[in-house]
């Protein structure tokens, strides 16, 4: 009588010695004793481990962790697909937590807490190779292979969580303080931006580049008005320096502390030669100084048009920040000498000047676009206010996405150093967004100089605010019969 055999076990397991049931999943148990297996094995873990940390775990060691390390990389993936969507479709979101301190410290936390678990699934994922049973020359390739991997990956959440905490930092060194939001003037957000170098002598120290940018707030569209440095016996708006100069600015002769009617004459009168204080008594909880807050109101007189916020660019740093962004490209139109000036008027440019610009296509490092921005010695200062603006859209041109992210930290850096502003930083999203428009768009100047029709002794300021309503809301063309 023949006797049947016990039925195969169902699943993944087989009979073993003695009647035992072993589970056939070569990735949890296998076969120890064969090196070609436990080294096929140990290359398949650790690509698990890069491809999908915690997959190593749930097929051949903790489950816990496994579970643990593949919800935690899930929740990763799914945040950087809502993240991609979101740049693609609902940029102003993107925006906004991009300037959020919180939600970048919890960026910052959350990517930091995902490279330390990568590190302790990786080492854990060795553990489970058992590299001693692994061919004697796979197991250096096996943990060598391991490592680079971590960090790769876990080196590139560490760097982005670095991204997040630099850009909380930066913000909030920049925007500490700032002037409450207001609404567009006219359909345009119009900032007052000054240069000036406030190193060394800064109690000394005058807006060598006045301007005021004004961007379209629906289309990004933007214009650059530059006001000469030296305009005379400007009007103010409305404020305490209106009422002290009804009739336009005018200078004061004193020996001791006097000054001009130019408008980069302001900081000297207001904050050297008097206590601005009592004039723009709330501009330092503002974010601003009270030479600012004055040239705010001349620069509004001069152009009629609302100016809430300034951006101050200090030329002493602005030197660095060409440096992050790897220099500028500019095409230099005429022979321009590096250096602080003649000792003696008779004195020549050969015999003070530290070097030369030479005329053609320059790719300028920060030093040499400095003195391209500053020279004034051979040429006019219409000329320099020409060259500034050039190099504003140079460097406009080289703020591409590629750059900053490369360049990150050195941009950054140079960024705390280089700017002072009251700009309300819940006003930044809605700025990024006008910027990304304005990328494509050619900015247009106003140059408030003789080639733009301006006495530079005897300006026409209802001239210049007819030119600057006309340039900002150019008149729309009537329809053709027919057409």
């Amino acid at each position: 009588m023949s006797v049947a055999s016990p039925p195969r076990p169902r699943g993944d397991a087989r009979p073993g010695l003695g009647g035992r049931v072993v589970e056939e999943r070569p990735l949890r148990n296998p076969d120890i004793a064969s090196p070609e297996v436990m080294t096929r094995r140990g290359w398949w873990l650790v690509g698990l481990n890069f491809l999908l940390p915690g997959s190593a775990q749930v097929l051949a060691g903790n489950k816990k962790l496994g579970r643990f390390g593949l919800g935690a990389t899930i929740v990763m993936w799914v945040l950087v697909i809502l993240l991609i969507l979101a740049a693609m479709l609902w940029q102003p979101l993107v925006f906004t937590l991009a300037t959020n301190w919180f939600v970048l410290l919890l960026a910052q936390g959350i990517l930091l807490a995902y490279a330390v678990l990568w590190v302790v699934l990786t080492f854990d994922t060795l553990r489970l190779v058992r590299l001693v049973k692994i061919k004697p020359f796979a197991r250096i390739g096996v943990a060598i292979t391991a490592v680079v991997l971590m960090v790769l990956a876990g080196g590139g959440a560490v760097y982005a969580s670095q991204i997040a905490g630099t850009t909380r930092d930066t913000l909030g060194a920049i925007f500490g303080a700032s002037a409450p939001a207001v609404d567009p003037s006219d359909g345009y957000y119009n900032i007052l931006l000054l240069g000036a170098d406030s190193g060394e002598g800064r109690d000394s120290m005058r807006f060598d580049s006045i301007s005021v940018v004004s961007v379209n707030a629906e289309t990004g569209a933007t214009t650059i008005t530059g006001i000469p440095r030296d305009m005379p016996n400007f009007p103010f708006s409305a404020g305490p320096m209106q009422d002290k100069y009804p009739d336009g600015h005018s200078g004061h002769a004193d020996s001791n502390c006097g000054w001009g009617s130019g408008i980069n004459q302001l900081r000297t009168e207001v904050e050297v030669c008097q206590d601005g204080t009592v004039l723009y008594p709330d501009a330092e909880a503002n974010g601003s100084e009270p030479a600012i807050e004055a040239t705010k109101d001349a620069a509004e007189g001069i152009l009629g048009i609302e100016i809430p916020y300034y951006v101050f660019v200090d030329m002493h740093g602005f030197a660095s920040l060409v440096d992050a962004l790897g220099g500028v490209e500019v095409t230099v139109t005429e022979r321009l000498p590096k250096g602080g000036g003649p000792a003696y008027p008779s004195q020549s440019p050969d015999e003070w000047a530290i070097g030369w610009i030479e005329v053609g296509p320059q790719h300028m490092d920060g030093d040499t676009a400095q003195w391209y921005a500053r020279s004034r010695y051979t040429t006019s200062d219409f000329d320099r206010m020409k060259r500034q603006r050039i190099l504003q859209q140079a460097i406009l041109a080289q703020f591409t996405p590629q750059v900053v992210l490369t360049r990150f930290q050195d941009v950054a850096a140079a960024g705390q150093d280089l700017i002072k502003t009251d700009l309300p930083q819940s006003l930044l999203p809605f700025l990024a967004e006008l910027a990304l428009k304005a990328k494509d768009q050619p900015v247009t100047a106003i140059e408030l100089t003789p080639d733009g029709g301006i006495d530079e002794y005897q300006p026409d300021f209802e001239y210049i605010h007819q030119l600057v309503q006309q340039t900002l809301h150019p008149p729309t063309p009537t329809p053709t019969p027919g057409s």
